[in-house]
Parts: structure tokens; sequence; C-alpha cells
């Protein structure tokens, strides 16, 4: 069967996906999404026991099907949906690797679907990553043949890792490959980092299912979420097939649905360049955007770009709208120029017409949200220091302790002075003695994630009162849904909306800035930034969030492009140099941070490449030349 809930179509055969090698389908969320995806799975289960067939499930691990597998429970206990006749085979699992460990992928399907219906035991299949060297081959030969057995697979649930692989197929796998050993490429264990606290601790090989395995399935549908997947998921759709990007080979299935949120398709040719694919509706934003990509194709600033430019890239049509290309690249032009800002709080007594902040009040309260406690400095560190310069009652709020990040070495060496300064003290020594004795798998004791958090809270008054701060202004609100000792946090709560909602009550601020950098590698930005905009609709109907503006800037990993920047403030050497000193407070962070993503350089070494970027883009397009730029898009809400 070719059609599936979430409107399977042949790849090509409408306009939109002419560069397009693969179906896919495009959510504002992955949320919204995930309920789509798992109501098509519940859909097949239901048939299949209509027929009292067994419905033969792939399944994937990783943050992509979290949310699958929440609303697949949700639908259990609230709906009935029975897994009784369903049977299971994930794709992979780590080389050697105890299934009770909590890295497991076995621990991982328990913990987030299995535990929680009805699907008996006998009917699970995960690779065993234990199985002996001498067995492993004939282990996965058998492992093959137990799907084949079955019919093979009815659907198969994908993720997709920034090599391209799946499962973990790696780049060189071939297509008619079955389950097997692999050995994981250095990406991919950088990937996992986070999750093995630590790239020395995650494994150099998996069993996984094989490529032809999985095109063996009857239905794949394969979930890409966030910035970060952009890339190969471009890739993967738009380019050739090849084993060096082994998602590709998925171009030849018969009914594969690629479900991607905004940000993980934003660079498929008809979401980046939609001028390109079919006619557009010019708004205001598009505009911007097709000029800034213009300017940049062509290495020319907006106003040197000709009618010749326009109309040899496939933007006649806006040509046709606007006039010319001087008066186009004029009011471009202008629109970037407007954002140009020394004044990130409004400048007093001017003329606030085209500058991106009012002008009164004056004197603005204004609430700092940073995710951890480095993001404020890290990501608008510049702006920080102008805000307090400028006279505005500023304050910061730290979301979480940020405990999880610091290293048991560091926190060794404070546990070790604290004892050196009180050698009675039994709290010192229950310390010590569990970072000496801990394992893989235990979780930190509260006493040690006590002690972790506020080594993280020293280093932010440490950067606060270097910028100035009252301490009476710094707030550490250690949200609920992360306090839970490990990398995997808890689902947002009603306490964690309550405690947003309160600290902007009682400021009452007149500009709020967040992080809406939702690419950091396990998730904390993300959750930060949806307990904000919970408690916003939540006081949207206050007098005081009438006079309440919201400037959401990029954490550690990715900037705004140039044409959704709403405001752009400069920073001169001086202000760059002050900024770096600022970040070097935190110094549990620097030399070999813990989550360091896909970047190996410090922290306030990107971030300074970043502005510095920033600042050579305006310039680019033929605006003012700075030192750097920090970079906010306003939020409307």
């Amino acid at each position: 069967m070719i059609k599936e809930d979430i409107g399977f179509r042949e790849a090509g055969k409408f306009e939109e996906t002419r560069f397009e090698k693969i179906h896919n389908v495009i959510f504002e969320s992955s949320q919204e999404a995930s309920v789509l995806v798992a109501r098509e799975i519940a859909n097949l289960i239901q048939r299949k026991n209509e027929l009292n067939e067994p419905c033969v499930l792939g399944l994937a691990t990783g943050s992509s099907p979290i949310k699958v597998y929440e609303e697949l429970v949700r639908m259990h206990k609230e709906e009935g949906l029975s897994f009784a006749n369903v049977v299971t085979f994930n794709l992979d699992e780590y080389y050697p690797m105890d299934k009770n460990d909590m890295q497991s992928y076995y621990h991982f399907m328990h913990e987030h679907l299995f535990n929680h219906v009805n699907i008996p035991s006998e009917n699970i299949n995960i690779p065993d990553g234990l199985v002996s060297a001498e067995e492993l081959q004939q282990y996965c030969i058998d492992y093959e043949m137990k799907i084949i057995s079955y019919g093979g697979l009815d659907f198969q649930l994908l993720g997709i890792g920034r090599t391209g692989h799946i499962g973990f197929n790696e780049p060189g796998s071939h297509v008619n490959s079955g389950t097997r050993s692999i050995t994981l490429d250095h990406v991919t264990r950088v990937d996992a980092a986070s999750t093995f606290l630590g790239i020395d601790n995650v494994p150099r090989k998996a069993i996984t299912m094989g490529i032809g395995t999985v095109r063996n399935a009857k239905r794949i549908v394969l979930l890409g979420w966030g910035i970060s997947k952009a890339g190969i998921i471009k890739k993967t759709i738009e380019g050739e097939i090849s084993s060096q990007v082994p998602a590709t080979y998925l171009q030849e299935h018969h009914n594969t649905t690629f479900v991607l949120d905004t940000e993980a398709s934003s660079e498929l040719t008809r979401v980046k360049t939609p001028w390109l694919v079919k006619s557009c509706l010019w708004t205001d934003e598009l505009k911007l955007k097709a000029v800034a990509w213009l300017s940049e194709l062509t290495k020319k600033p907006f106003l040197k770009l000709t009618d010749k430019d326009y109309n040899d890239n496939g933007m006649s049509s806006l040509l046709t709208e606007e006039g010319t290309a001087y008066d186009l690249n004029i009011k471009m032009f202008n629109k970037m120029q407007q954002t140009i800002t020394g004044w990130p709080g409004g400048k007093p007594n001017a003329d606030d017409t085209y500058r991106p902040e009012r002008s009164t009040p004056e004197k603005k309260r204004v609430i700092i949200f940073s995710p951890h406690p480095d993001d404020d400095v890290i990501s608008m560190g510049g702006t920080f220091d102008r805000l307090i310069e400028q006279g505005h009652e500023v304050h910061v709020a730290y979301q979480t302790s940020g405990n999880i990040a610091v290293s048991n070495e560091e926190a060794l060496k404070f546990a070790e002075i604290s004892k050196a300064l009180n050698p009675d003290s039994k709290m010192s020594d229950k310390i010590i003695d569990f970072l000496h004795n801990r394992t893989g798998n235990e979780i930190d004791s509260l006493e040690v994630r006590k002690l972790k958090g506020l080594i993280r809270r020293s280093e932010s008054f440490g950067a606060t009162r270097y910028l100035g701060l009252p301490d009476s202004n710094v707030h550490f609100l250690d949200l609920p849904f992360y306090e839970t000792g490990t990398v995997k946090k808890n689902n947002l709560s009603d306490a964690d909306v309550d405690i947003m909602c309160d600290i902007i009550e009682r400021i009452k601020p007149h500009q709020i800035y967040a992080a809406g950098d939702l690419a950091d590698p396990h998730g904390t930005h993300k959750v930060c930034l949806d307990s904000l905009f919970e408690a916003l609709k939540r006081l949207k109907q206050k007098s005081f969030m009438n006079d309440c503006w919201v400037w959401l800037y990029r954490g550690a990993w990715h900037e705004w492009e140039s044409y959704q920047i709403d405001m752009a403030v400069p920073m001169s050497p001086d202000q760059v140099l002050k900024k770096r000193h600022a970040i070097f407070y935190h110094q549990s962070q620097k030399d070999g941070v813990m989550f360091q993503g896909d970047d190996s350089r410090e922290f306030w070494v990107r971030v300074e490449d970043r502005n510095r970027l920033t600042a050579e883009k305006y310039h680019n397009l033929g605006l003012a030349d700075y030192s750097a730029i920090e970079a906010f898009k306003r939020y409307i809400f």
C-alpha cells in the first residue's frame, strides 16, 4: 500500500519538489509531526490486528523518536491501543554494551516505550551488545533471518545522523548490507559524547541492521529535527545516491517519507530559495532573504546589484513587482541599516521610527534568561554590558543549575579544597568518597549535584560582578525539569512554568532576552525556551505585558541568518575583549568542556568567530564595517 496517513507522494511528481528525490513533509514543530507519525503507526497496528496478523515494526533510538513513543504510550493508556500483536526489531546497539547500562538502547527502549505498553517481552528484539566476538557474526545472521521469518518489516522508523547514517550504517555502507557489526564514524561518536559524558566513554563499535534490511521494509518514515540536521537532509533528499551518504539509498525505496520540522528543512531548495522552484508571494521578509542571498551569491553589496543579476538568478518576478534593481536595492539596504543600533535598550530622546527598540521608557527593566549559567555572556555579553552601562535595570535569570556540565574532576578539586579548609566536614568526605568510587552508570548523588551547581553559581557571580551587575539582580531559577542528575531531562511541567511566570510578574520587564538557539547537543535550550513561551501565554493578558518586547539570541552553535535579524548590536574591539574575560569566569566550562557538540573550538573562540562573521556579513552587504556584532530576532507573542 503506497499511500499512508502522512500523505505519501512519489517525489518529483509535483512542482514544489522537482529538486527532490524523496517525498517529505514539513511541520512547524517536531511535537505536531511526532503525533501524526505515532497515529500512522497506531493505525497500522490496528489494521494488522483486524487481519489477525503480527505488526512488525523496525524501531529507532536517539532523541528524534522520543515524542513518537510518548504519543504511542499515551494512546495505549488513554485510547486502549494494544501492542499485543506487535513484534519489534531495533535498528542497532552499541558494542560492547550491557543491556542494563543507562546508555544502552535496550534501556532506552524500555524507558521510553516497552515498560509502558502491553507488548509481550518475547516480541521485543534488540541486538545483544554482549554477544561474544566469536559468536557475533552468526548472531547477526540469525537476527537478519528472524526479521525475514516474519515477512520483513511492515514499518521502519528512522532518524538520521550528521554523516547521513541510518541505524549505524556509516559512510561506505553497501546498499545490500545486512545486519552486521560496524566501526563507528568519529562524527557519530562526537554526537553521542554528551550522552556518555565525554567522547572517551563512547564505544567504537556497534551492531546494526543493514541498508538492505531497512530498504526491504514496506514503509519507511525518517524523522529529522533541528538546524543541525539541515545540511545532511538536503544532501539526502536532493543529492546523488552515494555510499558516502548512506541515507541517499532511500531515494530508491518505493514508500519513504521524511518528516521534518522547519529548521531541519531550512536548506532544501524550495525552502531556502523558493523563487528557484515556483512563483512566490513576495513578502517583505522573503524579499530581504532573496536579495541577501543574491548579494552573497554574486559577492556584491546590495547597492551594486543590477537588473541582470536578478534576471540571471531566477528573480525576474521580484523586479517586475518592485520596478528596478536600484529601487529594490535601496529599500533592502535601508531595512538592514535600520537593524543596527548601539542602544539595545532604546536611545533616549531620539526618533525611534526606524530604530529596532523604543526610546521610552528611557530606563527599562530587563530580564536576560540564560538556559545555562554562561549562555548570557557567551551569546550576548556585549549587549549585556551595554545595557548596564546605559543605565537600565538589568536582571539575569539562570534557568538551570548547569550541574551536569561540571566534570567529576572539577567537582573533586573543590571538594578537596573544602576538606582542607574544614577537615571535620562529613559532607566533603561523602562527596570525595562518592567521586572516587562512582561507576559509569551511577547518577550523581544529591550532594555532588549540589556542589556542581554551586561551582556554576559562583562562576556566574564572577562574570556578572565583572560586568557591574548587583548580586541582587542575579536569579537562579533551578527549573525542576533539569534536576535529574543525568543528561536526559524531564518534560516541561507546570512547576517550571510557574517559576518563569513568578519572576516575570515580579520584575514586570520592558525587555526580555532569551535563547532562541535550539541546536544545543542535549536539548536544554529548547525546554527553557518552551518554558518562556508558555509563561508568555499565561501572562499575556496582564497589563504590564503590553509594554514588554521579547528578543531572542542564538547560543554557541548557530547565528541568525542576516535576513532574520531585527536588532544588530555592534561591539568595539575593547568590548570583544571584555566579553571574552566575562566568559573566562566560567572556568569549569573551559579546556575540554563536556558538551562541545560538533565543534572542537572552545565557546569563547567560536562565539568571537561568529560575532566577527556576522559583522563581516553586514559589511559584505554594503553596510558599516564593525569588529563584531551580536544579533537578535524579535519574538511577537
